[in-house]
């Protein structure tokens, strides 16, 4: 087998078998076939697409590429929760000490955030002293004895993902579907959950921008996880304003814990209601998502699903004060107002840019390697569709000083439009593939 071949396949639209797409994952492991011979066929790929049998072909060969964690010394059934990614996206913290709470075993692996989009990772390490970096037999033990864990992808997790991704992220070749589609879901059946539940975020502030390619991704990802006898499903949800009030690490935090007492922003709550429902439904725990929702509901009034997120931080060395007063995670040195200017109905907040302010905030990352402070992001008072007059507050910058608290507000303002008459918002779920 010749990977110039494969190219030149690939480059006139024919399909590739199985055995040419292993090829090329084993020969691009072992360092044979060139960086510039699989920047090639990468770019081919993209201008040409795959079919979902290739796709399909890729993940697997992507999934043989490392380790794939063993689950079965967790008893019960075992759910994993995965979102392409989205500005102020804090809803694996809410919803898997929820699962939890109604005895679905939560065994969840995690990236740090690159980019605007923040990572799990990230936002846990706000809970002080939380370790992430569990040995397996650690991280099974956590989630046997309380029903959830929270841990960082192995360095040997899908290794030929890392590679591919380095290289896709250097040649123009990331917006891809099929490529999004093998990159999530080798991870995700690597962790060897047996129920997916996936979040693909579509709109300004998600990579996929429209309906039409969220759709897309969203049925290659459940195809690809059928295919492999998982339980899988998508939700579509929108991302053209950041999702609840809070964008930053320590603040994301701060919502999800509130969330799980009880108190929520009514979008973020009814996402995460209906994630929970349909993976409750999927494990056959309840016949509707109405019955579901009616025990999620009671678990969050009587206060299990945050005495999961409790047990969670605990055994993984997190200091757990903040459950008992999250107000102790707001610890920018400025906080600085932003008041409307003018009378009228909030109509749009740009939540890609709002996500890029975060981060010059320095609550994201440029570089995998640069450090975030946990304690900076925006605060929103007012959201789309609020009606605000002259003077009212519509969001705080919490900031490490007021030079970029004042430079963070120019640009703010530039991201929240005011219109006379009031707008209405797109559902917050678009549409399901099942």
């Amino acid at each position: 087998m010749n990977i110039v071949e494969i190219i030149e396949k690939k480059k006139k639209a024919m399909e590739l078998s199985e055995e040419e797409i292993n090829f090329f994952i084993e020969g691009m492991d072992s360092g044979e076939i060139a960086d510039y011979q699989v920047s090639a066929l990468l770019m081919a790929i993209v201008l040409k697409g795959m079919s979902k049998s290739e796709t399909s072909y890729l993940t697997s060969a992507m999934l043989k590429s490392g380790d794939i964690i063993d689950l079965s010394g967790i008893e019960g059934i075992k759910a994993d929760k995965h979102s392409s990614g989205g500005v102020g996206d804090k809803t694996s913290i809410a919803v898997v000490p929820l699962l939890a709470s109604c005895g679905i075993k939560m065994a969840k692996l995690s990236g740090r955030g690159l980019g605007f989009t923040g990572g799990t990772l990230d936002k846990l390490m706000s809970f002080r002293g939380f370790n992430s970096e569990l040995s397996e037999e650690r991280f099974i033990e956590i989630v046997n004895k309380y029903g959830l864990a929270i841990a960082s992808q192995t360095q040997n997790l899908v290794p030929a993902d890392k590679k591919l991704y380095a290289l896709r992220d250097v040649t123009g070749t990331v917006d891809s579907i099929p490529l999004i589609a093998s990159s999530i879901m080798s991870k995700k059946l690597a962790a060897g959950a047996d129920i997916i539940s996936l979040d693909v975020k579509c709109g300004e502030g998600a990579l996929m921008k429209n309906l039409e390619s969220a759709r897309e991704l969203a049925g290659e990802m459940v195809e690809i996880g059928k295919r492999a006898g998982k339980q899988c499903s998508a939700f579509i949800t929108d991302m053209s304003e950041p999702l609840g009030y809070m964008v930053g690490n320590a603040l994301e935090v701060k919502e999800a814990i509130d969330f799980l007492k009880g108190e929520a922003e009514p979008r973020f709550y009814e996402l995460c209601m209906a994630l929970c429902a349909e993976t409750l439904v999927a494990a056959g725990l309840f016949e509707t998502e109405k019955e579901a929702e009616k025990k999620l509901e009671e678990n969050i009034k009587n206060g299990s699903a945050l005495k999961k997120l409790r047990q969670m931080v605990a055994a993984q060395g997190g200091d757990t004060s903040s459950l008992d007063d999250s107000s102790v995670l707001i610890t920018a040195p400025v906080i600085h107002e932003v008041l409307a200017e003018e009378e009228g109905f909030i109509s749009r907040i740009e939540a890609d840019s709002v996500g890029l302010i975060a981060m010059e905030l320095g609550g994201g990352r440029a570089k995998k390697d640069d450090e975030i402070d946990l304690r900076v992001g925006i605060e929103f008072n007012k959201k789309c569709g609020y009606k605000v007059q002259k003077g009212d507050l519509i969001a705080k910058i919490h900031a490490r000083d007021l030079p970029s608290a004042e430079r963070a507000e120019k640009r703010l303002r530039a991201a929240i439009s005011i219109s006379a008459e009031p707008v209405e918002l797109p559902p917050i779920i678009l549409d399901r593939v099942l």
